[in-house]
């Protein structure tokens, strides 16, 4: 890049959704999941997304996230969204394990015209490094 565009890039100012209602999709629910993780293999749970109006704002999402395992534990988190892509962070309520990540995630609608997210993670931390990804269905 020349240094012109980027001094140009750079003089741009800086704007701010806040204030503004929320314009995006609601994505708030419950929704079914199953998941392959790369260490611990195949699981299922439960995931609850809940929007936050207040930080919420023009086309971007501000949600309270929350992943139950059965018989492994609560992954309490928060997501932002922006069209049909989430971006979320999680981490296990028992932080000993170091289990915790950021996830991407991409809504759609399947061919019974459920609500779905499909989400690719990251855990930097747990057993060495790990990812994994789920599919989850709005109940």
């Amino acid at each position: 890049m020349n240094r012109f565009v980027l001094l140009a890039a750079l003089a741009l100012p800086l704007t701010s959704n806040a204030g503004e209602p929320f314009t995006g999709t609601d994505y708030s629910g419950t929704y079914d999941c199953t998941g392959i993780d790369s260490k611990e293999g195949d699981y299922t749970g439960v995931v609850t997304l809940q929007l936050n109006p207040e930080q919420s704002s023009g086309a971007y999402g501000a949600y309270n996230f929350k992943l139950v395992v059965p018989d492994y534990g609560t992954y309490p988190g928060q997501a932002v969204s922006l069209g049909k892509t989430l971006a979320i962070h999680f981490a296990l309520s028992d932080s000993k394990s170091k289990d915790y990540g950021t996830g991407i995630a991409t809504m759609s609608k399947n061919r019974h015209g459920k609500l779905t997210f499909h989400k690719f993670y990251y855990e930097p931390e747990f057993k060495g490094g790990n990812n994994g990804v789920e599919d989850c269905v709005k109940k």
